[in-house]
Parts: structure tokens; sequence; C-alpha cells
């Protein structure tokens, strides 16, 4: 599995899937949820919707993902999954390894073979870069090694701003 880390708008990413750093209600929000509703149309919104109205009643639960079309977007798939919000007292690095996890392996699901990550978990929600990228790390090294036959083949980590981007590279060009 390849992976790659840049600074970049994640909604113009030609991947087979995008992850959407969602809240739990996949109604929509600011930042990076914000921009992916506006890039994939109201039909985004739309199967947001049904997925609530069908699977997930109670909302879609801290460090869990799921899987909707991409609609407008190049990207094939949008996996939605919700960081834990360290101002909200959310604040065990399992919670955030799980978001990387478990969008790894709906990804998987789908039959993607590239996905592009934005920093989930940091911005508003409180964890520092090099906490986000060190859960990111712990989460695609333990994919690929519980998961030899995945078809994934490119994981980017598509970042907002420079800082963010120094975060990761620091973190996934140390030897480990």
């Amino acid at each position: 599995m390849r992976i790659q880390v840049l600074e970049g708008d994640i909604t113009t990413r030609s991947v087979d899937a995008i992850v959407n750093v969602a809240n739990s209600t996949l109604l929509g929000g600011g930042g990076v949820d914000g921009a992916i509703h506006r890039a994939a149309g109201p039909e985004l919104l739309a199967a947001c919707r049904e997925l609530r109205t069908r699977e997930l009643p109670h909302g879609l639960p801290v460090g869990a993902a799921v899987a909707t079309p991409g609609f407008r977007l190049p990207a094939r798939w949008v996996i939605h999954t919700v960081g834990p919000n360290r101002h909200a007292g959310q604040t065990n690095p399992a919670l955030l390894v799980s978001c990387f996890s478990e969008s790894l392996r709906v990804a998987d699901s789908v039959g993607a073979g590239s996905v592009a990550f934005p920093a989930v978990g940091g911005g508003v929600y409180g964890w520092h870069g090099r906490d986000v990228a060190g859960a990111a790390f712990d989460a695609v090294r333990g994919f690929g090694a519980s998961h030899p036959s995945s078809v994934l083949e490119l994981v980017e980590f598509v970042l907002f701003g420079p800082e963010m981007e120094q975060a990761f590279s620091a973190v996934f060009e140390q030897p480990r």
C-alpha cells in the first residue's frame, strides 16, 4: 500500500473514496464536512438522511464509519466517520485510531483501490496534528498487517494547511 501526504482540497481528489469528518447526525456541518456536502451536491444529504432513517436512527457513533455514494465528487464514495472531540472530553486516542481503521475497512469493503483522508480530529475537535498523524499511521500499519489481501493500493492524507502537512510528513517519514 502506497501512502502519500499532501496539502490540498480533498473534494478535488480523483480517488475511489474520500473520508468525511462528519458529525454524528450525518446531516452536514462546517469545515471538511460542509465542503464535502457542497461539492457532492444535495444528493449526499438525501443519502445521509436515508441512512439515518434505515440504519442509524441514533446517528453514527464516534470512531465508526459508513459509506455513501460520492454523487458530484470525483470520488465514487464518501466514507463518513465521526472523530472524537477533545473539547467534549473524548480524549481516548483509540477512538481516533478507530476513525482511520474503520474508514479503511469500509473503503476496502466497497472495493476502493484508493482513499483520501483529511486530518480526522484535527482542527475544531482539538487534537494536535502530531497525535492525529500518529493515529493515522497506527491505523494504516495495522490495517495493512491484518488485511494482506486488501484491494487498497493508495492511501492519501490530503491536509488543509502547511502545519498539518508537516506534522503528517514528520510522522510518516520517520523510521519506526
